[in-house]
């Protein structure tokens, strides 16, 4: 009988151990809350420094005409009236066929005999 009362303590210390450790608010939730808490930090951070970035943008484009006029070259390649464009071909452009123009065929191989 005195064998069971030194089994209900082991036990009970035991019991509370699992659930310090594994439980709902355990040592291991903690930790991964704490790691999704320094994850959702560093998210704000790009979050808040793109959403300064955009700010800028925006105020850029309200007031600075030079900077609206380089937007619309760049991104719809408006030009001014009377000024001329000249596009350079790239390596990988050139060695593309153009569309509209036929390209080279390769020589048709002759038939062999059985």
């Amino acid at each position: 009988m005195t064998k069971r009362w030194v089994y209900i303590p082991l036990v009970a210390i035991l019991a509370i151990l699992f659930f310090t450790i594994f439980g709902e608010r355990g040592l291991l939730h903690i930790h991964h809350l704490k790691q999704e808490q320094d994850e959702l930090g560093k998210r704000l951070t790009e979050m808040q420094r793109e959403n300064e970035r955009l700010r800028r943008e925006i105020e850029a484009l309200r007031t600075d005409r030079q900077h609206l006029e380089n937007l619309a070259r760049r991104e719809f390649g408006l030009v001014k009236p009377n000024e001329v464009v000249y596009r350079f071909m790239t390596s990988l452009s050139a060695a593309a066929p153009v569309p509209g123009r036929n390209a080279p065929v390769a020589p048709a191989k002759a038939a062999s005999r059985n």
